[in-house]
């Protein structure tokens, strides 16, 4: 991974500089101190990688990822700040990590491996089609800034008063959403919803059974059991075909 810097602070670009001599597979190619320079850099140098500080003088960090978009190929890019309130602008400029500093030496060696994944999948789909309409992405908080997670990675969402949670394996994601505008907003050939309060992967579901009382309940691939709420059993005849 060829790697360029952006940060218009000298200590917090020679810290980087130090974690990435010691980061796997990335190699350094240049560092740029202000948003027009790292553009000219990133046109010159072909990085596949923009390490990208987003509070610069002149063009910012988001303003320098919208005009790198128009590269092709462009780099991935991974903001590294001080402020957590630029989230939702790095979603739109589609940005492969979101990084707090200090950065942590663990964390940026798993942007980069998120960074490498993103440029192969991106590589084996060389013509771009139509936007998908469905959401395909979520940022959420975790202890060292904000992660990225794929929407077909989700297992099942449930909710959790004005807050959605996201179950991808055994780990879990809490989101600022709403159930009605995520059974909205997912795609509904790969998510169903089964309760008020949960949406469900379909393909997450390994069978369907029923209680003492003949409500439904569905026998998830963890091991564990959804019920299907009463206005939701229709969807249990749809995906069993019946």
């Amino acid at each position: 991974m060829r790697v360029l810097i952006a940060d218009d602070e000298p200590l917090a670009a020679e810290r980087l500089q130090l974690l990435l001599a010691k980061a796997e597979g990335a190699q350094l190619v240049g560092t740029a101190s202000e948003g027009e320079s790292a553009i000219n850099l990133a046109e010159a140098l072909a990085p596949d990688l923009l390490l990208l500080d987003i509070a610069m003088p002149g063009l910012d960090g988001i303003g320098v990822a919208r005009a790198l978009a128009a590269l092709d190929p462009s780099p991935a890019v991974v903001f590294v700040t001080a402020f957590d309130q630029f989230a939702v602008a790095a979603f739109e400029v589609e940005a492969v990590d979101y990084l707090m500093k200090p950065v942590d030496p663990g964390r940026l060696q798993r942007a980069i491996e998120r960074a490498r994944a993103y440029l192969v999948q991106r590589s084996a789909q060389p013509t771009p089609g139509k936007a998908s309409q469905w959401l395909e992405e979520f940022w959420a908080s975790d202890l060292s800034g904000l992660v990225r997670i794929a929407a077909r990675d989700v297992d099942r969402v449930s909710a959790e008063r004005d807050y959605m949670r996201l179950h991808v394996g055994r780990r879990s994601w809490l989101i600022h959403h709403s159930m009605a505008a995520l059974e909205e907003g997912l795609d509904p050939e790969l998510f169903v919803r089964l309760h008020r309060s949960a949406i469900v992967r379909k393909d997450f579901i390994s069978g369907f059974t029923r209680n003492p009382s003949g409500r439904w309940l569905a026998r998830l691939a963890d091991g564990t059991e959804q019920p299907v709420g009463r206005l939701y059993s229709d969807r249990v005849r749809a995906i069993a075909g019946r």
